[in-house]
């Protein structure tokens, strides 16, 4: 009896421990995946939550969607905001997403606002780990979010 007592204290200071062990700065991650296959190939999505502001992030190619860039970019990179304690959308943000590539290269573009989708378009010419940091202004503070982007090639 003493060890399941003591098996179960341990078992509730573990998981309450986990969300700090989870926060980067003011982030909290929530995960990526990536969809390499299927109706969805060539998409990649990431979750993240700044203060009370949740994110997600969608990464598509341009080909995917059977959409090209008059400048030459290749990919789409997307983000729907959310009020974390009351569920509605964030529709009157702004920002900014910096693009670092394998090679140290940067892109930087403003987040266009459609509707209360945040959306750029940038250019991902080489295979590997892509840094992307986003910069917004909502609810008239402003938050930071950075990710790695997989690219496959």
């Amino acid at each position: 009896m003493k060890t399941i007592i003591v098996s179960l204290i341990t078992l509730a200071l573990v998981i309450s421990g986990m969300p700090a062990l989870a926060m980067d700065g003011h982030t909290m991650k929530h995960g990526s995946s990536h969809d390499s296959g299927g109706a969805m190939a060539g998409h990649f999505k990431h979750q993240a939550m700044s203060d009370h502001i949740h994110s997600e992030f969608q990464i598509m190619s341009l080909a995917s969607m059977n959409m090209t860039d008059a400048g030459g970019a290749t990919h789409h990179v997307m983000v729907k905001l959310m009020d974390g304690q009351t569920q509605s959308e964030i529709k009157s943000a702004v920002g900014k997403v910096k693009v670092i590539a394998p090679d140290g290269k940067e892109q930087e573009g403003t987040l266009k606002n459609y509707g209360g989708v945040l959306a750029a378009n940038f250019t991902f010419s080489q295979k590997g780990k892509y840094g992307i940091i986003c910069l917004f202004k909502a609810e008239g503070k402003q938050h930071v979010v950075k990710f790695w982007y997989p690219h496959q090639g």
